[in-house]
Formats: structure tokens, C-alpha cells, sequence
């Protein structure tokens, strides 16, 4: 081999090597842009499914909150009528029961009657609610 011959060998080996070097650092920076994407996107996926379910927990806590709030209205309500509404009210609920009866000895007095019982247990649901409230029962 003649001196130009090896130069141009080694010149080919070296434009060679280039070459390859010149593709392995390509393909590292494209897989590492990649790579770095795709970690991006599911980082991504991640917090979005946590935002979900932190948007589901908010809806149903805040629902309860409502349910709680009219609870509480209701108690309030309950509370502010006492104890002298909730014996009235027993005293009418056995003012009807005597009348429900009264009306059952008449054969005309049916409708009465049951018109009666009705109110008469409306007027113990009510006294029910205005039962003395315990602490226990808030649960």
C-alpha cells in the first residue's frame, strides 16, 4: 500500500468513526428528549387522576355539608319550639283519639272518624319531633 493509500484509509476510518459517533449522540438526545416526554406525560396522568378524585371527594363532602347545614336548620327549628309546644300537642293528639272514638259509635261518622285518626297521628308525628332532643341522637 502506497502512503496515500493508507491516509486515505485512515481517513475513511476516521470519517467512520465520526459518522458513528455522530449517530449515537442523535440517538441519545432524541431518546433522551423522548424519554423525558413521556415521564412528563405521566406525571401528568398522575395529577390529573389525583385532580379527579380530590374533585369527586370535594362534591360528596360537600354534599354532606348541605345535609348537615338542613340537619342542623331542622334541629334549630326543633329547639326553638319546646316543651310546652310538644305537651300541647300530646294533649290535641288525645283530644282526637277521644273524638276518633266518639265518632266511631255513630254509623254516619266513618269519615269522621278516620279524618280524625289522621290528624291525630300527624299531631303525634309532630310531638315525636319535638321530643326533648338528646345528645346522643345528633349521631
Amino acid at each position: 500500500m502506497t502512503a496515500i493509500q493508507i491516509c486515505a484509509l485512515i481517513a475513511l476510518i476516521a470519517l467512520a468513526a465520526l459518522l458513528v459517533w455522530a449517530g449515537y449522540r442523535m440517538g441519545y438526545s432524541d431518546g433522551k428528549s423522548t424519554g423525558m416526554e413521556e415521564g412528563q406525560e405521566i406525571q401528568h396522568a398522575a395529577s390529573a387522576k389525583n385532580i379527579r378524585e380530590l374533585r369527586a371527594s370535594l362534591h360528596f363532602i360537600t354534599a354532606d355539608r348541605t345535609r348537615l347545614v338542613d340537619y342542623s336548620k331542622r334541629l334549630e327549628g326543633a329547639l326553638a319550639l319546646g316543651g310546652p309546644e310538644h305537651l300541647a300537642l300530646l294533649e290535641i293528639a288525645e283530644k282526637l283519639r277521644i273524638a276518633a272514638e266518639t265518632f266511631s259509635a255513630f254509623r254516619t261518622g266513618k269519615k269522621l272518624e278516620r279524618d280524625t285518626r289522621v290528624l291525630r297521628d300527624k299531631a303525634l308525628d309532630m310531638a315525636q319531633q319535638l321530643a326533648p332532643f338528646n345528645a346522643g341522637d345528633a349521631a
